[in-house]
């Protein structure tokens, strides 16, 4: 049997719930960072079905541009690292998500839409920019929105989809450019971005 006497037997019951109860508090932080970041999806996702409710008319709305074989466009985001969840207030975020996301279902949004916002930012420029700038210089300019790097490459992405931006490679970097309105044709076959 055991020789331990009932302190020691408290105490290490003591240890256990401690270190659980630290466990558990992990993970409810990982999850609520998690959650933020699905609500940022969830509104980027309201977004283009907004922007494809406004675009329906177009004849050539179905037809995406090519795309350079070697630049596959991330729909899903599979993980997330928790540095980048963090400095987020998650329960900030979650709420503006879910009005931006209830709003948008009904046509009616408050604030303008993420690729509105980036495609004016590009429209200052006359050389191509990287995601990352333009992420940076929207934090600055809007500091109530607060996309993911990757939420601002898929709506950056969404844009070259539907011929509002160019996407090019330079120097092993992906840059883009606002197309302007009297260039539009040209940029339908888009098949030299690279």
């Amino acid at each position: 049997m055991t020789t331990e006497s009932p302190a020691t037997l408290r105490a290490r019951y003591v240890e256990q719930a401690a270190s659980d109860l630290e466990e558990n508090r992990r993970l409810q932080q990982e999850l609520t960072e998690r959650i933020a970041v699905l609500k940022q999806e969830e509104a980027l996702l309201s977004d283009i079905l907004n922007l494809a409710e406004q675009y329906k008319g177009f004849a050539d709305a179905p037809r995406l541009p090519e795309q350079a074989q070697d630049e596959p466009v991330a729909v899903k985001a599979k993980r997330t690292p928790p540095r980048a969840a963090s400095r987020r207030p998650a329960t900030a975020k979650s709420s503006s998500a879910r009005t931006t996301a209830k709003k948008g279902a009904k046509g009616k949004t408050r604030q303008p839409l993420l690729g509105d916002l980036l495609a004016d930012l590009l429209a200052h420029y006359d050389e191509p920019r990287l995601a990352k700038d333009l992420r940076d210089e929207l934090l600055m300019k809007h500091p109530d929105r607060n996309p993911t790097p990757q939420v601002v490459r898929n709506t950056l992405e969404s844009l070259v989809a539907k011929g509002r931006i160019r996407r090019q490679k330079k120097e092993g970097s992906v840059m883009y450019t606002l197309v302007k309105p009297d260039d539009r044709e040209e940029a339908a076959p888009a098949g030299d971005a690279g």
